[in-house]
C-alpha cells in the first residue's frame, strides 16, 4: 500500500514530508534544510520507487538543489529496512550501535555511522538528537529536531499513540522501554512535542503522559 507522498511540517528552516509504504504501513520520514537543500531520510522502509517520488516532491522545498545526504533507520526490523539497499547506495548511513548487525543482516547494508544515547547527527545545516530506548530492539533510535520552537520526535516502533512498541510480553523489556520512554522522552521534552510515530498516526507528549501509569500497570 502506498499513499501520496505529503508535507506535514513547514518548520523555519526544515520541511518535513511523509510518505506511507508497504502492507504494514510504515511511514518514511524526509526533512530537508530549506537553506543547503540536504536532505536526511528516516525509514527507508519499503519501495524505492515510492522514496524516489517524496525525494521528487520535496526538490522544491529549497531554493538549493536538494541532495540525500543521510539515510537513518529507527531499529533493526525487516519492515523498516527493506529498500534501504535501494537508497542508501553510496548515501552516508546510521542506527543505533546495537541494532546495526541486524540491520546488516536484513537489508545487507553496513551502517556507517553507530549511534549511542546523546549523539548528534548533522546534514546541511540540519541537526538531529539520538535518543537511545531499549525494548522493542536492543538498539533503537529515536530522532529528534528542534527548529523554531518546535521539536518533532521521530520515534520509530518505541512509541505510539496509545502506548510503547511490541516487546512480545517480555516484562523485562517493556520495563526498559518504558523507563526509557518516560525518562529520556517524557521527561527531557515538553508536552508541545510533536511524535512521529514508525506507523500511524502522529501524537503530542501531552497527549499521552497522563496515561503512563496506565501503560505500566497494564504491562504493554
Amino acid at each position: 500500500m502506498t499513499e501520496p507522498t505529503s508535507l506535514i511540517h513547514e518548520l523555519p528552516t526544515v520541511t518535513v514530508r511523509r510518505a506511507v509504504v508497504s502492507s504494514m504501513a510504515n511511514n518514511v520520514y524526509l526533512l530537508t534544510n530549506r537553506e543547503s537543500g540536504a536532505q536526511i531520510l528516516i525509514d527507508a522502509a519499503d519501495d524505492a520507487p515510492a522514496i524516489r517520488r517524496l525525494l521528487r516532491d520535496a526538490a522544491g522545498d529549497s531554493g538549493a538543489p536538494a541532495s540525500l545526504e543521510l539515510v537513518a533507520t529507527t531499529h533493526r526490523h525487516w519492515d523498516h529496512v527493506r529498500a534501504l539497499a535501494d537508497i542508501a547506495d553510496g548515501i552516508p548511513t546510521a542506527a543505533g550501535r546495537d541494532d546495526a548487525a541486524g540491520i546488516e543482516a536484513e537489508s545487507g547494508v553496513v551502517v556507517g555511522r553507530l549511534l549511542g544515547h546523546g549523539d548528534v547527527l548533522e546534514a546541511g545545516g540540519t541537526t538531529l538528537h539520538a535518543v537511545h530506548l531499549r525494548g522493542h530492539t536492543p538498539g533503537s533510535i529515536a530522532y529528534v529536531l528542534a527548529d523554531g520552537g518546535t521539536t518533532l520526535i521521530f520515534s520509530g516502533d518505541s512509541l505510539f499513540p496509545g502506548g510503547v512498541g511490541n516487546t512480545e510480553n517480555d516484562p523485562q523489556r517493556f520495563t526498559s522501554l518504558l523507563d526509557d520512554v518516560q525518562e529520556r522522552l517524557f521527561g527531557a521534552y515538553r508536552d508541545d512535542a510533536v511524535v512521529l510515530p514508525g506507523h500511524g498516526s502522529p501524537t503530542t507528549l501531552g497527549s499521552e503522559r497522563a496515561s503512563l501509569p496506565e501503560w505500566r500497570a497494564r504491562g504493554w
